[in-house]
């Protein structure tokens, strides 16, 4: 088939759009040229009618005729077509990932394995702020499931597993995600009815891919896979049939040309929940020594008076980096995540401390062994930096 021509190709090439069938436009690109794929195909699901639901808001059940409800055959069509055009073009070493719901997730794992994909997880993505499901029947949904497979069964398929793993505070990923759903943060250019968020595609993307690889979206729609993959240095191929939504994702890449946008976006996409978090703690060069020397790390609890304030974030806290004044900074890995105790003046005084501005204090024990870090942000922030702080992991390790 003839080379397609691009509806839209930025100057740096790394953001290229066509307008047309997946099936069609696959077949005009190159064989094994793409590193991965994340595919987010119709789950059929379009009714065409609307209702009143309980609290008086209208829900439409039609988000386009690509999403009308088909019979079984008819799915199993599409799915077998697309998924074998997208085999093609992915490389031997390469992975798929495929999002649905259990409207269509089960035919599309039967049509992978058909087409000799060996599947390897499937992440179930749940939804931190589910919509409330408008039935009474049957439990709220708030969860979709994320097929993830490698094209060849004994080809191996490249995973950052080490990455993944500092991602989720140094302990194997589990295969749920819990991932909030698309922010009003990611639709400033337009809104597309099933756009998925950035943070878990960003996740997705640093899982199987390395810098300066391609990935491909054959249902690009607003292109949320392309802003993930170019904000992570990846090159992106991304197909609709919707050129309304084609163009809703070249404004978005537009958006992120200005480096401070793409800054400010790279750091929203990066942000989890349930990220692991450090507390950043000045102490004087004699008490930050004898810190160290016990394991034994403390802050005020609350204000002089002993009121106890926790702030978010706390009970995923798995370090303590200590400082001086903003200088010598070294982490360490607390001997258990999210806890502490609350001791005395006269319980720190027995350790061999001096405190002098609470009554009580938060404590926490950390194993002295100092952990190298590859970022050292600016601590030194005024009044700040005295002041005990919540950081996220990320700040420190330098994920991207």
């Amino acid at each position: 088939m003839p080379v397609p021509t691009p509806y839209f190709q930025s100057q740096d090439k790394d953001f290229t759009l066509y307008l047309g069938d997946t099936v069609e436009v696959c077949g005009g690109l190159s064989d094994n040229s793409v590193d991965c794929i994340f595919a987010d195909p119709p789950y059929f699901l379009s009714k065409g009618f609307k209702i009143r639901t309980k609290n008086g808001y209208i829900r439409e059940f039609d988000k386009g005729e690509w999403d009308k409800i088909r019979s079984r055959a008819e799915v199993h069509e599409f799915n077998s077509n697309w998924i074998a055009a997208c085999r093609r073009v992915l490389k031997p070493s390469g992975t798929i990932w495929v999002s649905g719901t259990y409207h269509n997730i089960f035919d599309v794992a039967t049509c992978l394995q058909e087409q000799g994909f060996k599947i390897l997880n499937i992440i179930v993505w749940q939804k931190s702020d589910p919509p409330t499901t408008f039935t009474d029947q049957r439990f709220n949904f708030s969860a979709e499931y994320i097929i993830w497979a490698r094209r060849e069964e004994k080809t191996a398929h490249y995973f950052n597993y080490d990455l993944m793993k500092t991602l989720n505070g140094g302990v194997h990923m589990p295969d749920v995600w819990k991932i909030p759903a698309t922010g009003l943060w990611e639709k400033t250019q337009g809104k597309h009815p099933t756009q998925k968020p950035l943070r878990l595609i960003y996740r997705i993307i640093l899982a199987c891919t390395r810098a300066g690889d391609t990935v491909l979206d054959p249902f690009a729609g607003s292109c949320t896979t392309g802003i993930a993959a170019n904000l992570l240095n990846r090159r992106f191929i991304g197909i609709d049939q919707s050129e309304e939504y084609l163009r809703l994702g070249i404004r978005r890449k537009q958006e992120i040309s200005d480096p401070t946008t793409a800054g400010k976006l790279l750091n929203k996409m990066r942000e989890n929940p349930q990220e692991i978090t450090v507390l950043v703690n000045h102490a004087k060069t004699n008490t930050r020594q004898h810190m160290i020397e016990t394991g034994i790390c403390y802050l005020r609890a609350g204000e002089s008076q002993g009121s106890l304030q926790v702030t978010q974030g706390f009970d995923n806290m798995l370090y303590v980096l200590l400082h001086t004044n903003g200088e010598e900074a070294q982490l360490f890995k607390l001997k258990r995540k999210g806890t502490f105790q609350i001791w005395t003046k006269e319980t720190l005084q027995a350790h061999g401390f001096n405190p002098e501005h609470s009554v009580y204090y938060i404590v926490l024990h950390f194993d002295p062994t100092p952990i190298p870090f590859p970022r050292h942000p600016n601590l030194r922030q005024r009044i700040n930096t005295y002041r005990a702080k919540i950081r996220p992991l990320s700040d420190f390790i330098g994920l991207i």
